[in-house]
Formats: C-alpha cells, sequence, structure tokens
C-alpha cells in the first residue's frame, strides 16, 4: 500500500510500469521510473539525488529549508511517500551498474499528502532538475508525469503550498499547465540574494480532470 496516502481515495491503478517519452528539446529518450522506496533504486542514485538536493537547498532560492539534510533525512524526506526519478535511457530498468549520474539523471519529484488523514487526498509535490540538464524542458515532462500519476495514486487534488514569486520558472510551468493561483502569501520567504523578503504563490488543480491536452505528446 501507498505509505501515508489518500485515507479514503485508494489507488484506482498500480503504477509499476516505468513510462517512456520523447524530451522536447532532443530526440532522446527518457524514462520516468516510479519509485515506492529508496531501495527501487541503486544506492549511488540516491546518493546522487542527495547532493543534487542539498546543492538547491544550499543555493537558498526554491526550497524553504535552511541547512542541508544528512543522507538518512533526505530519503526520508524525498522517499516519505512515493516519487519519481527519470532518466535518460529507453531501459526498462535501472541498472545497479551504471555510476555516469551526471549524464543519465534528469530530474525528480516527489508525491505525498499535504494534509492528514480526512484532507490526505490532497497531494503536493516538489521537483529537481538535475543541475547539469538545465534549460531541456526537463521540468515541463516532470510536471506531466505529475499531472498523469498523482491521479492514478488515488489524490484528488493537488496543492503547492511556497512557489516563490521570484521562481519564475516554476510559476510559469504551473500557469502553463492550468493550475489556479489559490493565494498568496506576502513576505513568506527570505532567499539568498534578495535584499527584500519574498512573496510566496499558492497553487491548487483538481486532479480528477485533468485536461487531455496538457498530456497529449506524453509518448513516444
Amino acid at each position: 500500500m501507498l505509505r501515508n496516502g489518500p485515507s479514503f481515495f485508494k489507488p484506482s491503478e498500480t503504477i509499476d510500469r516505468p513510462l517512456h517519452f520523447r524530451l522536447l528539446k532532443s530526440d532522446s529518450i527518457a524514462t520516468a521510473f516510479p519509485v515506492y522506496s529508496a531501495q527501487d533504486i541503486p544506492e549511488g542514485l540516491v546518493h546522487h539525488l542527495h547532493d543534487q538536493f542539498n546543492a538547491e537547498i544550499e543555493a537558498g532560492n526554491t526550497y524553504p529549508l535552511l541547512e542541508k539534510l544528512s543522507l538518512d533525512e533526505f530519503v526520508n524526506y524525498w522517499f516519505h511517500s512515493f516519487c519519481v526519478v527519470v532518466i535518460k535511457t529507453d531501459a526498462d530498468q535501472i541498472n545497479a551498474s551504471w555510476t555516469n549520474w551526471n549524464e543519465l539523471f534528469l530530474g525528480t519529484f516527489y508525491i505525498k499528502p499535504n494534509y492528514v488523514g480526512r484532507c490526505s487526498h490532497n497531494c503536493n509535490g516538489g521537483f529537481l532538475v538535475s543541475s547539469h540538464h538545465r534549460g531541456q524542458k526537463i521540468g515541463y515532462r516532470l510536471g506531466q508525469v505529475y499531472l498523469k500519476w498523482a491521479p492514478l495514486l488515488g489524490y484528488q487534488y493537488s496543492v503547492f503550498n511556497l512557489v516563490f514569486a521570484t521562481n519564475v520558472a516554476s510559476w510559469k510551468l504551473w500557469d502553463a499547465f492550468k493550475f489556479n493561483r489559490i493565494g498568496c502569501i506576502p513576505k513568506a520567504a527570505v532567499l539568498k540574494g534578495h535584499d527584500d523578503r519574498v512573496d510566496a504563490i499558492m497553487y491548487g488543480k483538481d486532479l480528477t480532470s485533468v485536461e487531455p491536452e496538457l498530456l497529449h505528446d506524453l509518448t513516444i
């Protein structure tokens, strides 16, 4: 069963197969792998994700965390419920012998309940694009997979609590995916490189009626 998933809306489909698709800025094939536990992927990849996420925390512009996470803290944070790892490959499995993660790892995101118990069908997602593959619209593909798979896990609504107004790439993406701006938290964050505190946008989207045109090209 999905750990800490929706209490009242059970998964409609077991996500046990990877999803292959073409990258938008090249003809390369990428694959999204469903991950239910850190033990589902090679240890070296877990360490790579850990390093990538800590670098994002250190940059201090997209996540609210102040201090870098230990490996155990990261595993508990990112693999708390369900996550997706996108690899530049057309294989159906992640090969345990692979080590060139700078080249192969494209991005990842997690899906977890935004609230507990009776409100657990409202999910939250956290996204990370590899620092070695920025500017290739990997984030767009991650967003598409999120919209495709989150409803299958039983989630009915998506909430993003803190999309910082200075994170232009992020809010442009969620606007493009027809998320609603459901709130604003004034002066929500003290971010690196900004003299003034930064506002945060709250986004929401009904996952029971995702527009088909948003997913139409998520295929090979």
